[in-house]
């Protein structure tokens, strides 16, 4: 009974923890890019675009609520798709294409789109 209450707690843990057991009993830990796909899929509406193989998305209301300064210049949109097949690094769903993109001097994770004189921001989607 013991071994079957241990078995199963083990087998949740690694369902929640995005592990699993293969057919030997070993712990296998599935890592993965978070994609275009993956963030329009569960947010159609979601703004987004792709740097250094990373989706960032604006409208986060904590990330919103951070006072952030514009730093160096990165990169520009360029590519704008309404569907997210072909996601490259330049691409957005939202953002024209020429929109340049800014690092933030307070933190690597978010980035910084200035839109008629407002700064939007746009944070860093990993897997956790």
């Amino acid at each position: 009974m013991k071994l079957q209450v241990l078995s199963l707690s083990i087998m949740m843990l690694l369902s929640l923890s995005n592990c699993s057991l293969n057919s030997d009993q070993e712990i296998v830990v599935s890592t993965g890019e978070i994609t275009a796909s993956d963030v329009l899929e569960g947010d159609p509406a979601a703004d987004i675009f792709q740097y250094e193989e990373v989706i960032y998305q604006t409208n986060i209301r904590w990330v919103d609520e951070l006072d952030l300064t514009k730093d160096a210049e990165l990169f520009e949109i360029t590519e704008q798709h309404e569907r997210y097949q072909n996601f490259e690094d330049g691409a957005s769903n939202k953002l024209p294409v020429g929109t340049k993109v800014y690092s933030a001097k307070e933190r690597e994770d978010v980035l910084l789109v200035e839109i008629d004189g407002e700064l939007q921001k746009y944070y860093q989607i990993v897997e956790g």
